[in-house]
Order: structure tokens, then sequence, then C-alpha cells
């Protein structure tokens, strides 16, 4: 689910092309596997949409402008979460919200495609941190869409790191879908001062929600007749948000019914200790069941 001048767009690649938005370089594919849109801005998954489907990510039709980030897809959060800023470098750790990688710019390094699918390899065009460095994968075919963010150490010291895949799924209205899969999960709700909580059974969106799960089980998010798996790697921290009533500034109040964020992350439940040498892997994986 993207805006119309970024879907039309789309309709005019036969193969792969690249293209200009909203101040934006993209990298695009219609393929017989399906769409798929990255802007080199943040290396984010704006679309993606196997054949005979309807789109799985959800973009903002009113994007900010440059350099803002785009709201939607699946936005890069490194080499920190929210304000969990503990790889932050500034002397007041009042770098921006969720990272430096998902307003940085980013280059396509390599670009394997086939009859089946196509796997794209990204790297930020300058360092980002001191003692990190930072690469995404995108895999993408008719059945799936994964993506993977991979940290390694090339300091001389430990560094603790959060980060999420911030992925917005596309849904019809999100008070109709519902989330299985967190059943027994503990919680920490941000809306009530990260307050513990249990989950009791299916979540069924009613309210603004913003959570963090400390779980590492696939979550299916039900919507009417479809069914897509949101599966992760290296993460015991699974995020649920949305808005409801009171949607963010770039986002209107019609158009924040029609996703939901289901997210890989390592939180303050799960940060990673990367000791010199070492690398991690965070990484979600969307599917049809």
């Amino acid at each position: 689910m993207i805006p119309d001048a970024l879907q039309q767009l789309l309709d005019g690649v036969d193969g792969q092309e690249t293209a200009h938005w909203q101040g934006r370089d993209l990298v695009m594919f219609n393929a017989p596997w399906g769409e798929l849109i990255v802007s080199l801005q943040g290396a984010q998954v704006l679309h993606f949409r196997p054949p005979e489907d309807r789109g799985w990510l959800w973009v903002t039709p009113t994007p900010q402008p440059m350099p803002g980030a785009i709201r939607g897809g699946v936005p890069l959060c490194w080499p920190w979460f929210a304000d969990e800023r503990y790889a932050d470098e500034t002397p007041d750790r009042s770098g921006t919200f969720h990272g430096l990688a998902r307003h940085a710019p980013w280059q396509l390094e390599a670009a394997d495609e086939h009859a089946d699918g196509i796997e794209l390899h990204l790297s930020p065009t300058q360092r980002l941190h001191s003692q990190l460095t930072v690469r995404a994968v995108i895999q993408a075919n008719a059945q799936r869409l994964a993506v993977e963010l991979i940290s390694e150490n090339v300091g001389d010291t430990p560094v603790k790191v959060s980060g999420a895949l911030h992925s917005y799924l596309a849904v019809d209205d999100a008070h109709q879908c519902r989330l299985e899969g967190l059943a027994g999960a503990r919680y920490l709700d941000k809306l009530r001062d990260f307050a513990e909580g249990e989950q009791q059974g299916t979540l069924a969106i009613r309210g603004p929600v913003d959570r963090i799960y400390h779980s590492n089980e696939a979550v299916m998010l039900h919507d009417g007749p479809r069914t897509l798996r949101v599966g992760k790697q290296s993460s015991d921290s699974t995020v649920v948000w949305h808005p409801d009533q009171q949607p963010p500034a770039d986002t209107s109040l019609e158009a924040a019914k029609r996703f939901v964020c289901v997210e890989a992350a390592n939180t303050r439940l799960d940060p990673v200790w990367l000791v010199p040498g070492a690398q991690h892997l965070l990484g979600t994986t969307l599917s049809r069941t």
C-alpha cells in the first residue's frame, strides 16, 4: 500500500530501474517474482508485492521532505532503537530518535537477480559509528521478503547496541486484524511508563498500542482472508505499535488505520554487546501462510 505517485513510477518499470521520488533515490524492480522498491535513504524497503497479492507494506501518502525519514516500509533503526542510545557517540547522547541508519545515504553494492527472486547488498556511503560497521541484505521472491541488518565491531572495545526492523504492515483496517503468537509473553507497555504485563490470548487492536514483548516467536497477522507470518532472527524483543486516534504529524487519521507495526528488535530487554571482531545479524522474514 503505497502512494499513487510511487505506484505510477513502478508501473512504468520493466525489470530493474532507478528513480527519484520525494527527493530520494530509489531502486525499483518489477519482475515475474513480484514488485520491490528500496530507498537509498536508509536502505529502506518501501514496497513488496508478490504475484497475485496486494502489497505487504504500508507507506504514508504524505511523507516528510528530506532529510526527514520516510514513515513506512521497513525502516532500519541502528545502532539504537527509540531513545535507548547505548551506542550514541554524541557528548550528551542527544542523537536522533531511532538511530543514524534510517537518515543516512546508502549504496547498492550488489544485486543478484535470478528467475525466482533477488538478493540485494547495501552499505552506508560513509561510516556511521567510530567502532561499528553495518550492512543490509534484502531477499525477495514470490513467497517471502527477508531483511537482515548485520553489525560488526571493528574497534578495540565492546559496544552495546540496540536496534529494530520497524516493519509497517499494510492492513485493511487495524481494528479488524488480529495478532497471534504472543500469548503468554511478558511485555513492557510504553504507554503506561513501561509497566509490565502478560499477553492473554490473541492481541486485537482496540486503541493505541506501544508494547515491547519479550518473545522470539513468529507472529501471525490475520487480516481478513490473508495471514502474514512475521518471523525473526537473533531477536528476543517484538515491538507492536499502532497510534490509533493519535497518528504522527506526517500521517492522517484515515491513513493510520491501514497499518500495524510488528518489529523484530533488540531493546532494553535484549541489548547486544558486541566485542571487538564480533558480528550480529538482526533479521525479519515476511511470508504468506
